[in-house]
């Protein structure tokens, strides 16, 4: 039994070294790997954890590690190309993630860029910018002391250059995040990485029970799902 547990916990850390996000591969690559391979929810290995301590995962975080999961997945961006993808989420909504962006990969649906947030030492504006699609950041909503669905791995933000969340201020004036999306706070403005009510990406999440924050009232979050 000890030698089974021990092949277990070896091959998950394996597994999470081999795997490395923003690698293009070809079709013959996905097919020698397989799609459970490519598509899949991990324990937090300690390669993983690493990446995230002092970033995703600040000292004091009140979220239990073994109450996330470690998702790696596949992705096209919008010339098609096949790149690998990561995520950390809440193990609660893991496999809704795994289905949903399997579902988008295999439709070529396009995510342009999928890696840890930490990649950004965890800060949002950064990885934004970068049309970066996260989860898992335990931090609070902007301009709030509230903690965000991202705290507990339950929000999924997708191609947010893009896709930008639009505040209106008490003065009439807005604030746009990331400020480099600016101009796709222009819904009429026509880009792959787009997500718009009724396209795959807005049915998939709905579907699986989310809410799509660009169809709130007061906050505009167009890059944003959370259940």
């Amino acid at each position: 039994m000890i030698i089974i547990m021990l092949l277990g916990l070896w091959t998950i850390a394996t597994r999470a070294q081999q795997w490395q996000a923003g690698r293009v591969l070809e079709q013959a690559d996905v097919e020698r790997l397989g799609m459970e391979t490519c598509f899949r929810a991990d324990t937090i290995s300690d390669i993983v954890f690493a990446r995230m301590q002092g970033r995703s995962f600040p000292q004091g975080c009140t979220v239990l590690r073994s109450d996330l999961r470690y998702l790696c997945l596949l992705h096209r961006n919008a010339e098609g190309a096949i790149i690998t993808g990561e995520m950390v989420c809440n193990k609660a909504i893991a496999n809704d993630l795994i289905s949903i962006f399997r579902e988008l990969y295999m439709a070529g649906y396009p995510i342009e860029r999928m890696v840890l947030i930490d990649n950004y030492d965890a800060d949002d504006e950064q990885s934004m910018t970068a049309n970066n699609t996260s989860c898992f950041c335990f931090r609070t909503v902007a301009g709030s002391q509230k903690l965000s669905k991202h705290a507990r791995g339950l929000a999924v933000d997708i191609n947010t250059l893009y896709n930008p969340c639009v505040r209106q201020r008490r003065n009439g004036s807005r604030s746009i995040s990331p400020a480099a999306g600016a101009q796709y706070a222009n819904r009429s403005i026509v880009t792959p990485y787009r997500i718009v009510s009724g396209d795959l990406c807005h049915r998939l999440f709905l579907e699986h029970g989310s809410t799509w924050g660009g169809s709130w009232r007061t906050v505009k979050d167009y890059q944003h799902f959370e259940k």
